[in-house]
């Protein structure tokens, strides 16, 4: 509620034993902020409540509202009113756009076409240690396919006493082609 704001408050006081039983109905201003656009803006509320005021302390504890002396204090009992009447996340209107993710403009207040360019959001940092240009990323592709033409080739080619599919060591061939350690034994 704004500082020095008029309520319009229509109350019943009734006499009850043991209080006053109250029933009120407000009509308060309210400025707030928007929580998608974060403009502040004003709007209205209107709340009823009914509260007994008693006389003095009862058993329930301090759950209750008591009168001091002859005097009313109506205050405690309307915030408490209002205050649960608020809104979580007050809207200054229901389709408010917001503001942009990436640059915070109003969105109300942008373009229509209001866009940004995708970089890529978290990953961005990825595509500058790893640059993926067609024509680098087609010749990787094709040194990596024949590194592997290669690397089948050895292991088809017959073991030489020193060869490269030896490793320095002596093999032997057996019958199926297939290439083991000198002195291991066929299964």
């Amino acid at each position: 509620m704004p500082e020095g704001s008029d309520l319009e408050l229509e109350v019943q006081l009734e006499d009850v034993t043991g209080g006053v039983l109250v029933t009120a109905s407000v009509t308060a201003a309210l400025a707030s902020e928007c929580a998608r656009c974060l403009d502040e803006f004003t709007s209205s509320t209107q709340v009823s409540f009914q509260e007994l005021f008693a006389v003095e302390a009862g058993g329930s504890g301090d759950d209750g509202y008591l009168l001091d002396g002859d005097l009313l204090d109506l205050e405690p009992a309307l915030r408490d009113a209002l205050v649960l009447e608020l809104p979580l996340s007050p809207l200054c209107s229901p389709d408010c756009a917001g503001l942009c993710s990436k640059c915070g403009i109003r969105l109300a207040d942008a373009e229509p076409d209001h866009r940004h360019p995708d970089d890529g959001g978290v990953w961005a940092v990825l595509k500058d240690l790893f640059p993926a240009d067609e024509a680098g990323g087609a010749d990787q592709a094709g040194e990596a396919e024949g590194r592997a033409e290669t690397e089948a080739e050895r292991r088809r080619a017959p073991a030489t006493e020193n060869g490269p599919a030896s490793n320095g060591r002596q093999q032997n061939t057996s019958s199926t082609g297939t290439s083991r350690p000198a002195g291991s034994k066929e299964r």
